[in-house]
């Protein structure tokens, strides 16, 4: 890189004055800056681009190890499935599962179908008192801000009750 010191860039302004003079210097010092700045963006610009890129193709990378593992557990539960029906045949081979049973057993409870219960709000809401509603501070009606503001605003001693 430059090594610019302070030496350095004196002599390079004393430079500058003598050719370029007083009166032009000024706009040749902000347009020098102007462009300098313009670099600069340009730089960090292509700078941001590259780590995009990277970024980018790490996340590639990335994903194509996470669909490698998913097709990796795929394949071993499609192993493990067919192994497990395998097995299942061999053991189950000689019963014949859609014969009824020749009796019922008498030790087996026989329990109604489930129904989902209803839920419903009042009936919820109903649930915990309005006394203790009240005590413990849970507000039951809406308030505006303004009321709200107006009811807990402290009165000055001057004022009527």
């Amino acid at each position: 890189m430059i090594d610019l010191g302070i030496s350095k860039l004196a002599l390079i302004g004393a430079v500058a004055l003598i050719v370029i003079g007083p009166e032009k210097l000024p706009r040749v010092a902000r347009t020098i800056g102007a462009l300098l700045g313009k670099a600069q963006r340009y730089v960090a610009d292509v700078k941001a681009e590259v780590n995009r890129s990277m970024d980018l193709e790490e996340l590639r990378k990335m994903k194509d190890s996470v669909e490698n593992a998913a097709r990796d557990v795929e394949s071993s539960v499609r192993d493990t499935t067919q192994d497990f029906e395998k097995s299942w045949s061999d053991a189950t081979g000689g019963l014949d599962l859609d014969a009824p049973l020749s009796e019922p057993v008498a030790d087996t409870p026989v329990y109604p179908a489930y129904q989902r219960p209803k839920k419903n709000w009042r009936l919820k809401r109903g649930t915990v008192p309005q006394w203790y509603k009240a005590r413990a501070g849970v507000r039951t009606r809406t308030q505006s801000g303004a009321a709200r503001v107006a009811r807990f605003r402290p009165r000055s001693p001057s004022a009527p009750r």
